[in-house]
């Protein structure tokens, strides 16, 4: 009996060893044969647009190190979300997204009844590109510094409009929060995009906004609106001349708008880590640093816990003003 009992343990042993060395090669096999087929980065914006040029950007050299194509697919509308949604449900193993910050964030505290919710249905990959926002106005507006601009702002109250994409976005939200910090109260109006804001502020319809540093600098440059300081706690190399809103006095005003990959949370997290390295690793090379300078965008190129902690603190920030101002987009 006694042999038989060492005989059945020694067989149980085996067993378990062999178990066991199945389970660790299953558990490394994704990352180890991913991909089998090529790779899609679905984007939420048409082609041109500067989530588009940056995936674009990214799919040759991410190609090269993968050893399969990899294919950019623009799946337009709802700001970015029909993409996003498209990316938290993909199944197939080898789709991930270039994503904006909103998409990432916000979007679920913007609409209850959105089909997707950023923070359960995807998982973060790497923050790519950041780019502060720069407050920008008339030319002939008052003031000559920050300081006395926003003296000027407070003193008009309500009379004053200002300008944003959309109900929800970045700028609109941006400002919001620029109100709380300084005591402003400029009217919202809502517009199409950045470019017809620009507009109205040339022509004089608007008296201030928040806009991206590739649009600003162009019409700046050609004397057709004043930069007046920058979102964020120091100056930026993207617009080096334009003081940040910290040296203006205004605290607690870091804001960004960047964008990230990001894939549905169903992907093994030893391919999402790969992702991420490679991600980064790309980021950093002087030529993609160049062409991110370019599109109006600072390098991050983080690793996923850097992109998840962004996520979490943007999340913080805008959800609040989102809540205090019952902002909704249906």
């Amino acid at each position: 009996m006694r042999h038989f009992a060492l005989k059945f343990a020694l067989f149980f042993i085996a067993a378990c060893a062999v178990f066991t060395g199945a389970t660790a090669q299953t558990s490394t096999k994704p990352q180890a044969d991913w991909p089998t087929k090529p790779v899609r980065i679905i984007v939420g914006f048409p082609g041109g647009s500067s989530p588009d040029l940056t995936a674009r950007a990214f799919a040759e050299p991410l190609s090269k190190a993968l050893g399969q194509p990899v294919i950019v697919e623009n799946k337009v509308g709802a700001a970015g979300n029909i993409a996003a949604d498209a990316i938290a449900k993909a199944t197939d193993g080898h789709t991930i997204g270039l994503m904006i910050n909103g998409n990432m964030t916000i979007a679920k505290l913007l609409n209850p009844k959105l089909a997707y919710d950023p923070l359960k249905d995807l998982t973060p990959i790497s923050l790519i590109g950041t780019s502060p926002l720069v407050l920008t106005a008339p030319v002939h507006s008052p003031g000559s510094t920050a300081q006395e601009f926003l003296a000027a702002a407070r003193a008009a109250g309500d009379k004053w409009n200002y300008g944003t994409p959309g109900i929800g976005t970045v700028g609109h939200l941006g400002m919001e929060l620029l109100k709380s910090r300084t005591s402003i109260a400029p009217m919202h109006v809502p517009y199409p995009g950045y470019p017809q804001v620009a507009t109205a502020m040339i022509s004089g319809d608007l008296q201030l906004a928040l806009l991206p540093p590739a649009l600003a600098l162009a019409q700046i440059r050609a004397g057709k609106l004043r930069a007046i300081a920058i979102t964020g706690s120091v100056r930026s190399s993207l617009v080096p001349d334009v003081p940040s809103f910290s040296e203006a006095g205004v605290k607690d005003f870091n804001l960004e708008i960047w964008n990230g990959v990001a894939a549905p949370n169903s992907l093994p997290k030893p391919v999402v880590h790969r992702l991420a390295t490679l991600f980064s690793d790309i980021a950093r090379t002087p030529e993609m640093r160049q062409k991110m300078f370019q599109q109006g965008w600072q390098v991050a190129g983080t690793t996923a816990e850097g992109l998840a902690n962004r996520i979490k603190s943007d999340t913080t920030m805008l959800g609040g003003i989102i809540a205090s101002q019952g902002i909704k987009v249906e």
